[in-house]
């Protein structure tokens, strides 16, 4: 009784509905049911032994232990017993090296998959004829169909199927030459069909993985599951203190991608890295809009911990409404330690499938509903609509109207020499890389154009809520004027004295970017002559500094420097300046 008095102190943990589950790693498989678990000591006559395999005992550490755990005799106590076992040991045994014990804690890794749902930039609907606009007044885009009134049919968007595919490609995947919808059962209020067309066994696109560039600098092969169409819901508004909530249907209907990924990810960080990429291809390809802030790109995680080492997965947690990507990285991190957190206090049972919610304000997750299984959800093929087939001609034109995608910009900016800092910086947006690209175009230098973009003109877009397409500037005058420098008509300091100027529109007309620089004054002068006669004048107004120079004072250079930029405006050209200033200093040394 010694014995077991000692192991009911350090080995009793939650236990489960059967003795699997609850002697986790125990290797036990005798059933045994919750009515029979007791967390109190009963009468011996109560209590009977039910025997368990060899195997290590990871709760304390013994191996080979010949170990029983006591139950309760059906002849017990008919009370509602806790979940709560007691095991007995045999003489002890030194721990096994691969069990934990007491003075080695368990330690755990994440993994993480992700479904992101992207609406697809389609003038309407996905099955009917109704505007596919976001920020209408609530309800006005809206018909029998999407509305789900008897008798209505839907009808397939060709235009939804040609970005599904395009987008497909952009994930490497496969393209199915034929998938089919399917009606997924569900009930909610912002649901008008009672049911959603999506697809379930036969996706459009299947089998694939994107390169994920992480924080690090490295990269990630990411897989992809699958991407299928499917329709999107309706919006509920909940107001505070009301006893009810407003429907708005505009948004049921709108056509979705639903992509989801292998559970190839072990943090936040990877996940938000993950999740920026999505929204790259979906832009770069002109697919969808990816803003997040407006639902049209929703990302839920799904999360799971496990000891480090086991093949067998934890209990999967969704996490939902997460609006950006430092939102995404900061839930993931917070559930992975609230998860940990109860399996190493002994309270594993409490990590349940379910949905939870991303509370921004408080930083936590918040339990939300029981998770659905595929079997609630009841799919049956779609009845009023007939197979997608994708021949390969047609696979073959929507391969020639895409668009490069960012991994491929990102290649082609990097053979041009630029850093792999600035690569990711002018690849992050669509309308930033277009924008480098058009000053490449016009004959920028790759280096030079880029300075700019990245410094003065990222400046100004983050001052005035700007987009790169947005910019009075455009990109052949900014390569202009890149051009005047590099010739020396201007210099950079002149450049820079004129962009605000370009930023508004000036420059762009007919003469372009040197007819404003010469109308305001500010060509360079690189005439040896009148150069000559700006340096003498500024040495014959500073004698006493010229003295101290000659005396061996020659720090005193970027004085006389200033001085002849001073004379002459900023026009005067460095270089050329330099040599003729160098020149007079140093005739009577």
């Amino acid at each position: 009784m010694m014995n077991l008095a000692r192991c009911m102190r350090t080995c009793s943990i939650p236990l489960g509905r059967t003795h699997e589950l609850v002697l986790v790693g125990h290797f036990c498989r005798t059933p045994l049911r919750a009515s029979q678990l007791s967390n109190q000591r009963m009468p011996a006559q109560t209590l009977a032994q039910q025997p368990c395999m060899k195997g290590a005992c990871r709760c304390c550490g013994r191996s080979r232990c010949s170990c029983s755990v006591t139950s309760l005799n059906s002849g017990g106590s008919r009370r509602r017993w806790a979940a709560r076992s007691v095991i007995a040991h045999a003489a002890p045994v030194a721990p096994s090296p691969s069990v934990p014990t007491a003075e080695t804690e368990v330690q755990f890794e994440a993994t993480i998959g992700i479904e992101t749902h992207v609406q697809l930039a389609t003038a309407t609907k996905a099955f009917c004829n109704c505007a596919n606009e976001y920020g209408s007044e609530p309800n006005t885009h809206i018909c029998p169909v999407c509305m789900a009134h008897p008798g209505a049919l839907p009808v397939v968007n060709d235009e939804m199927v040609r970005l599904a595919v395009t987008a497909g490609l952009g994930l490497n995947c496969a393209i199915a030459p034929q998938s089919k919808f399917d009606r997924k059962q569900y009930f909610y209020p912002d649901l008008p069909k009672g049911y959603q067309i999506s697809q379930y066994d036969v996706p459009i696109a299947a089998n694939g993985h994107i390169e994920v560039l992480l924080p690090d600098g490295s990269t990630q092969r990411v897989g992809i599951t699958r991407a299928h169409l499917e329709e999107d819901a309706g919006k509920l508004m909940h107001e505070e203190g009301s006893d009810h909530s407003l429907a708005d249907y505009n948004r049921a209907g709108v056509p979705l991608l639903e992509i989801v990924s292998e559970p190839d990810m072990t943090s936040g960080a990877a996940a938000a890295a993950y999740g920026a990429e999505i929204r790259r291809i979906v832009r770069f390809l002109g697919v969808s809009n990816g803003n997040m802030q407006d639902g049209s790109m929703r990302c839920d995680v799904n999360v799971s911990v496990k000891p480090v080492g086991r093949k067998q997965l934890g209990t999967k947690v969704e996490v939902k409404n997460m609006n950006s990507f430092s939102g995404i990285a900061k839930a993931i991190d917070y559930e992975i330690e609230r998860q940990v957190t109860l399996i190493r206090a002994g309270r594993g049972d409490e990590v349940v499938s379910e949905t939870r919610g991303w509370d921004e304000n408080a930083q936590v997750t918040r339990g939300q509903r029981s998770k659905e299984g595929l079997a609630d959800y009841r799919f049956f093929p779609e009845p009023d609509l007939p197979a997608l087939s994708v021949t390969e001609q047609y696979l073959a034109r929507v391969k020639e109207l895409m668009r490069e995608l960012p991994s491929e910009k990102r290649a082609r900016f990097s053979s041009l020499g630029l850093s792999d800092y600035d690569v990711s910086l002018l690849t992050d947006d669509v309308a930033t890389a277009e924008y480098f690209d058009g000053a490449l175009a016009a004959g920028a230098p790759a280096k030079l154009a880029a300075n700019w973009i990245l410094s003065d003109l990222s400046k100004h877009c983050n001052e005035t809520q700007q987009t790169f397409s947005e910019l009075a500037l455009q990109p052949a005058s900014l390569a202009e004027m890149i051009s005047l420098i590099e010739s020396g008509t201007i210099s950079g300091k002149i450049g820079k004295q004129i962009l605000p100027d370009l930023l508004n529109g000036k420059g762009a007309g007919e003469g372009g970017v040197k007819k404003l620089v010469e109308d305001k004054g500010l060509l360079q002068i690189s005439d040896p002559s009148a150069l000559m006669a700006i340096v003498d004048s500024v040495l014959a107004g500073n004698p006493t500094q010229l003295e101290q120079y000659r005396g061996g004072k020659t720090k005193l250079q970027g004085f006389f420097v200033g001085q002849v930029m001073k004379e002459s405006k900023g026009r005067a050209n460095p270089a050329e300046l330099n040599k003729l200033l160098m020149q007079r200093l140093n005739e009577e040394l």
